[in-house]
């Protein structure tokens, strides 16, 4: 009974902290933040746990005190009430405390606002991200005269055969997409985002990278992120965008620098031909797979 009993209980706490082969993507019972493939997101992680040694005391403490004051100060213990107005300690604590905290919380908090809001000179690629309701559509900045650019679209549970994407642990339903955005690993990508001049607000968030910047129409704002793994990343639009806002999602399919190459070199002439040779090269054996044309051309 009682190795039942570990055995079960080791099963559970595998189910829970195990992360999957695919775990750049909400998963079940997830209760943390997402793993980090960007310095940014580790610095996130950190901070994250960092405040926490200092959220998890000072509600205990409050709990406590509220605790003492029920049963201390009722009325059945206490019947007649101290009549003290002032007391030069705790005021003076209660006022230095929250400073001290405040100060501990803010010089990381800046340090970490200034890392993600500081763009490098040199990216390595940059992308033009515009939002609309309710798609992405993705242009490649220096890809040739004739820019690489198209839409991402939720992909439909009927699409999926078509797509060869029928694997929902690699393609969950609801964020994956048609075309997914393709970057090289352990290289700085720039990325402006925008969104149509006559839509409305849109939000690029991807977790896994500790990006979130809003797509305001008219307005051309910039963020950066430098990805250190491969893998399929999953985000969505964070802005109440309309009815359709939770089909808005987001993809990124970083791939080895020679993959990257190899698809870009492919998508000016053959869009279509290049993500099939992708996930080909990706996902196993090649698949038929039905792509949104170029709409550059």
């Amino acid at each position: 009974m009682i190795k039942k009993a570990y055995a079960a209980l080791t099963a559970l706490v595998c189910l829970l902290f195990a992360s999957g082969s695919y775990a750049d993507q909400p998963m079940p019972w997830q209760a943390t933040l997402q793993p980090a493939a960007t310095p940014i997101m580790r610095d996130i992680h950190w901070f994250e746990q960092y405040t926490l040694w200092f959220i998890v005391p000072i509600t205990l403490f409050v709990l406590v005190l509220l605790i003492v004051v029920c049963l201390k100060f009722r009325a059945g213990a206490n019947p007649v009430p101290s009549k003290t107005s002032h007391n030069t300690l705790i005021e003076v604590a209660w006022t230095v405390g929250p400073v001290l905290v405040l100060l501990f919380l803010a010089v990381p908090s800046f340090n970490l606002l200034t890392a993600q809001l500081t763009l490098p000179e040199n990216p390595d690629v940059t992308i033009k991200a515009t939002a609309t309701q309710w798609q992405w559509n993705y242009e490649y900045e220096g890809s040739g005269e004739t820019p690489i650019a198209f839409d991402s679209y939720l992909l439909k549970d009927q699409d999926r055969a078509a797509a060869g994407k029928e694997d929902k642990s690699r393609y969950p339903r609801l964020l994956a997409v048609d075309n997914e955005l393709v970057l090289p690993v352990n290289k700085t990508v720039r990325v402006l985002v925008t969104a149509a001049p006559s839509d409305v607000i849109h939000a690029f968030a991807m977790p896994s990278f500790g990006v979130k910047i809003d797509a305001v129409p008219g307005r051309l704002n910039e963020t950066w992120f430098r990805a250190e793994r491969e893998g399929l990343f999953y985000g969505q639009c964070s802005e109440l965008c309309g009815k359709d806002h939770a089909f808005m999602p987001i993809a990124i399919h970083v791939v080895s620098e020679d993959k990257y190459k190899q698809w870009l070199a492919g998508a000016a002439t053959d869009l279509p031909g290049a993500y099939k040779t992708l996930m080909a090269a990706t996902d196993g054996p090649a698949k038929t797979v039905d792509v949104a044309e170029n709409v550059a051309k």
